[in-house]
């Protein structure tokens, strides 16, 4: 197998700070550096939210070392997928890119019990997009 990742993934909801941390920690977890993960808001929070790091630390992915990142054209055009969670139309689109929107419901604002469900999907979705990567990669 070589070394370059089999794909580019970023994931971008508004604050930076739940869903899309959430869903590149278990990308990255899951993974095993096998697919490249990048993860921005288009209004960036200061923090990870609490909940989501406490939602994601019982499953065994810290993600407590992660900070917001804003969104930039470079990190779109650097990626193969663009996961979009609730940014609506401030995530740029460019040709040749492949886009998926998750609808979940934002995690802001809740404790870790509300956090849990919303955590569980969100691997479920990062199970089905490995699979999809890994079957991609086998057809070529």
């Amino acid at each position: 197998m070589s070394s370059s990742p089999l794909a580019s993934v970023l994931f971008v909801c508004v604050h930076n700070a739940g869903r899309s941390q959430m869903a590149a920690g278990f990308l990255s977890h899951l993974a095993g550096g096998r697919i490249e993960v990048r993860s921005a808001g288009s209004l960036p929070g200061d923090q990870v939210n609490p909940s989501a790091v406490e939602a994601m630390r019982e499953v065994g992915v810290d993600i407590s070392d992660q900070k917001p990142k804003v969104l930039t054209t470079e990190a779109v055009q650097a990626s193969d997928y663009v996961i979009t969670m609730g940014c609506g139309d401030a995530c740029p689109v460019f040709p040749g890119k492949h886009y998926l929107d998750w609808a979940l419901e934002d995690p802001a604002g809740k404790g870790v019990e509300a956090v849990r469900p919303i955590r569980d999907e969100i691997r479920t979705r990062i199970e089905a997009l490995i699979a999809e990567i890994d079957t991609k990669q086998d057809r070529k």
